[in-house]
């Protein structure tokens, strides 16, 4: 019996250690004018008309179709803020390089394919939002330069009159946040890192506790933006029945998915078609 009894308390020790590990931020003013609005996933881009992921063009057709946008921001050798997906540039661009290694006068010997156009700064897809619709912005930590990149994001961001939330995969930038900007949006982007081919050399534990979401406790996100087809993680499932915290959904692809996930709350960023309104079902509410 004084077995049972301690394994027993062992196990509600344990519960308790992780419901703490997930604490969020709760009740941090701002989220509502982000929420009922659907993003687009890299601008509203579209290949098969020569619209390049994370190109000008992409984010304007966002911005005159009335959506939203997340975009990923890399810092650059002179400081600059790229906007591009990869740091090496060979798929999006068929040229090998590293962003982080370019100067702003390298980048017109990269152009994107498809429709020839130079990748974008920061400050010029700004520009495009302004007073418009929001930003998602997703900070691409590379080789330990979460804070100097989080610092040049929020040098153009302080004074940007539009809404936006930032959020990585890398804590350390979450935390940087949570330290030196608290008044920002942040949030934890996440998915299944045991399968996630990705993943590359993150060690196991690492994975785990990334795809757990055990740095929370630590870095207080306001929302978690998961991978919809991973959002069966009982950490996301745990946090957000004991605190409520706000879920972002990457990458959907079909409007019957956007559609349900926006039913259970679940705010959308998409990608390969053109959903039929702007906003949510629910903000016509």
């Amino acid at each position: 019996m004084n077995i049972l009894i301690h394994i027993l308390f062992i196990a509600m020790a344990l519960l308790l250690l992780w419901c703490l590990m997930l604490l969020p931020r709760k009740g941090q003013s701002g989220w509502e004018k982000l929420a009922d609005v659907r993003y687009a996933h890299r601008g509203l881009h579209d290949m098969s008309q020569n619209i390049p992921e994370n190109s000008l063009t992409a984010f304007r057709k966002a911005v005159e179709n009335g959506f939203g946008a997340e975009l990923d921001v890399h810092l650059m050798a002179d400081g600059h803020l790229a906007v591009v997906h990869d740091s090496d540039l060979s798929r999006v661009c068929g040229k090998q390089a590293v962003i982080e290694n370019l100067r702003l006068e390298d980048l017109k010997d990269y152009p994107l394919k498809g429709n020839g156009e130079t990748i974008p700064l920061l400050q010029d897809v700004l520009a495009l939002f302004e007073r418009k619709t929001p930003l998602i912005v997703e900070l691409k930590v590379e080789h330990g330069n979460a804070a100097a990149l989080t610092d040049a994001a929020m040098a153009l961001l302080k004074d940007w009159n539009g809404s936006y939330c930032i959020e990585s995969f890398h804590p350390a930038a979450l935390l940087h946040l949570k330290k030196r900007y608290p008044s920002v949006i942040r949030g934890q982007l996440s998915e299944n890192f045991m399968r996630a081919k990705e993943a590359g050399a993150i060690t196991w534990p690492i994975r785990a506790i990334l795809t757990l979401l055990l740095t929370s406790f630590l870095t207080r996100p306001d929302f978690i933006a998961y991978n919809y087809i991973d959002r069966a993680c009982p950490s996301l499932r745990l946090m957000k029945r004991l605190y409520g915290v706000h879920e972002v959904g990457w990458t959907i692809r079909s409007r019957e998915i956007l559609e349900r996930l926006e039913k259970e709350g679940v705010m959308p960023i998409f990608e390969g078609f053109l959903p039929d309104k702007a906003l949510h079902v629910s903000a016509s509410r």
